[in-house]
């Protein structure tokens, strides 16, 4: 494995507070408690909280200058050229209902998600760490990962499902060999970008219950490193999406070109 930026061992540390903050609150009874609106207009509980602080902290104490863009604070300036896209808890749900699919995301980069270098994901509750680096492949806990050959007769997809999926979502669910669903966006892409599936659909029927860059940034740059690619779920290329939190997205993410491009053609 080629040696790991130092930006990287940054957010590899952020990424182990986090952890350890989210397992010290496991206990306490106000973890699920709202304590504000986070940026996003989506309720920022206090689980949320405590993880973005931890973040914050160790932003300070490493000595760097990054801006931050989270789901809850919103943009932080503090007078950096690169910012620090986060999701402090992806899977905020599962995390307050023991359910374990949940993470930390952290991608740094600037501009679009085209901009993100590098990005890391934290699985909180079993501690699995995966991480790319643009022009340096994807890794899960230091192993190089990658994507599988796409199968239509054998294939598995993750789909975002429930009340408000989209009549897309429904129609690749009757289409797929095998479906899964985690309520964890980041995980479900890296299940694609480590060859566990082959693609993974989120599309709601409202865009304003479709996904931020927050959710997918970090995950982005590994699966593209992983051999994989991102669009939305019309098949358009997702590397022009603005790092905020104002706008959202629907999102197909694929590990093998040739499901990318019958997605383009109308399979889904």
């Amino acid at each position: 494995m080629p040696a790991a930026p130092p930006e990287l061992e940054v957010l590899y540390r952020a990424s182990v507070r986090v952890h350890q903050v989210v397992r010290d609150a496991r206990s306490s009874p106000h973890r699920a408690d709202v304590v504000a609106m986070g940026a996003s207009g989506s309720p920022t509980e206090q689980l949320d909280r405590l993880a973005e602080a931890e973040i914050l902290r160790v932003l300070d104490a490493e000595g760097v200058d990054w801006d931050l863009l989270s789901e809850e604070a919103g943009r932080v300036s503090r007078g950096g050229r690169r910012t620090l896209v986060v999701d402090p808890i992806d899977g905020s749900h599962n995390a307050l209902r023991d359910q374990p699919f949940y993470a930390v995301c952290l991608a740094l980069g600037s501009g679009s998600l085209a901009g993100i270098d590098l990005g890391l994901v934290r699985d909180l509750h079993h501690g699995t760490t995966w991480w790319g680096v643009r022009g340096g492949g994807a890794f899960r806990d230091g192993r190089p990962i990658a994507t599988r050959p796409w199968n239509a007769r054998a294939e598995t997809v993750f789909v975002n499902l429930g009340s408000n999926a989209s009549d897309r979502s429904v129609r690749l669910a009757g289409k797929a060999r095998r479906v899964r669903s985690l309520g964890c966006a980041s995980q479900e892409i890296l299940m694609v970008a480590q060859g566990s599936a082959d693609a993974y659909l989120f599309e709601n029927q409202a865009e304003a219950r479709n996904l931020r860059a927050t959710d997918i940034a970090a995950a982005y740059r590994i699966l593209l490193e992983a051999g994989g690619g991102l669009s939305d779920a019309q098949g358009r290329s997702l590397d022009d999406f603005p790092l905020q939190v104002e706008r959202r997205t629907s999102v197909f993410a694929w590990g093998d070109p040739a499901f990318g491009r019958a997605a383009e053609a109308g399979y889904l």
